[in-house]
């Protein structure tokens, strides 16, 4: 099959500004601010960091992909891989290196890209057409199939800066998936649509791919369904190319190597921040506080949460549990709405994961920092993940690969 993308030393630089942008100034603000003008005026000089700094989000990344090639690129936050998708769809250029294209790029990368807000969803449909240069009769013979797909006929005629994020997301991707294009470019922006949209667009990307022979790019964390959609992956690492080969080679060299994540996360200055409060480390600990990511499933596991609560709201965090396959095992919501218990500055939430629940297996955590069970607000991506190991029981018998994500113990009874 001919090439249609092909990277050469591909590379984006960011400038990284160090000044403080917040909107209030705290109190360890003035003290630190204080506090480096007293140094200053004694040793005459004093640096902590530059005002600006060089980040290389992705650099000498070299890779091809054929026509009809469903590529999944996975890696861990901040890989680089929302940046390379916006460099293969043209909405940023490249610092160094280059990109080769053959052919029309559709791209559904985060929610509201490429619509007008004032315009209504019937005028969004063909302004995107006309940006992948498709004419007035052309996307006329794909318009029914688009509103059929997205399932919003009776808002079609309103401007879609009122639509919710879920209306957004269906009729987003409706337009990039049925749009004469010959490659289809996706971010994980389907994580806001519901289960059952998801699976719809899941089976239109296969299909463009098996039947009308176009190229798939898609970014996701969830294992389970960019093994089943994907043929070839590409892992990133820290803005380069890990490994690249099949799908099952990827994925398997991607748990390979974060199967050692430390039991504690902390959360970088550049992580986009909430309005309400920040997730500022996540630690795994057992009963005794001590902080480790293997357990026995007799060992209760505390999950704790540090946060900066910068304004009391009614908000929540949504954990989810997911198996390294990318199924998800269970889904927990902590609600934060009490202001008896919710107080500005640092505070924790501990967690605590009762012994005898899950199954052996390795299981993955995100978190979702949500308003009023709005979800995507802030993500934050397999952060940890940890180990279940079955415990040498007495009057057990050994056991292993038992199917299932939970193993409980069940209190049970012979009655004559």
């Amino acid at each position: 099959m001919p090439i249609v993308i092909k990277t050469d030393n591909l590379g984006k630089k960011y400038i990284i500004s160090h000044q403080s942008q917040e909107r209030y100034t705290a109190l360890r603000d003035v003290i630190t601010s204080n506090t480096k003008k007293v140094v200053k005026s004694i040793t005459g000089k004093y640096s902590i960091l530059p005002a600006k700094e060089e980040f290389w989000a992705l650099r000498n990344v070299e890779f091809e992909v054929s026509q009809g090639d469903r590529i999944g690129i996975i890696g861990r936050n901040g890989a680089g891989k929302s940046t390379l998708l916006k460099l293969l769809s043209r909405i940023t250029e490249p610092s160094e290196g280059k990109v080769a294209i053959r052919g029309r790029v559709s791209s559904l990368l985060e929610v509201g890209t490429g619509f007008h807000p004032e315009l209504t969803g019937r005028e969004n449909i063909y302004l995107n057409g006309a940006i992948l240069g498709m004419g007035k009769h052309e996307i006329k013979k794909k318009f029914d199939e688009i509103v059929d797909f997205a399932e919003i006929e009776k808002f079609l005629d309103t401007p879609v800066k009122r639509y919710s994020s879920g209306m957004y997301v269906r009729l987003a991707f409706a337009v990039a998936a049925h749009l004469e294009s010959e490659i289809l470019v996706v971010d994980e922006v389907l994580a806001v649509g519901d289960s059952q949209f998801q699976k719809k667009c899941l089976g239109k990307m296969d299909s463009v791919s098996s039947k009308d022979g176009r190229t798939v790019l898609f970014v996701s964390h969830n294992m389970g369904i960019i093994r089943n959609l994907c043929n070839k992956g590409i892992l990133l690492d820290k803005g380069k190319v890990n490994f690249q080969g099949s799908m099952e080679e990827t994925i398997s060299t991607y748990e390979y190597e974060n199967q050692n994540i430390l039991s504690i996360w902390k959360n970088s200055k550049d992580t986009d921040k909430s309005e309400f409060f920040d997730i500022e480390a996540v630690t795994l600990l057992d009963e005794k506080g001590s902080s480790k990511r293997e357990f026995f499933n007799s060992e209760n596991i505390i999950m704790k949460i540090d946060l900066m609560v910068k304004e009391i709201h009614s908000k929540m965090l949504i954990l989810l549990f997911f198996t390294k396959h990318g199924e998800t095992a269970f889904t927990y919501p902590i609600f934060l709405a009490s202001k008896d218990s919710l107080k500005k500055g640092r505070q924790s939430v501990f967690l605590e994961i009762e012994k005898f629940l899950l199954n052996e297996g390795t299981y993955f955590i995100t978190i979702d920092n949500s308003l009023h069970c709005i979800q995507g607000l802030t993500r934050y991506e397999n952060i940890l993940n940890f180990e279940i190991r079955f415990d040498k029981m007495e009057g057990m018998p050994a056991l292993e690969n038992v199917p299932g994500y939970f193993f409980p113990l069940l209190n049970w009874r012979l009655e004559e």
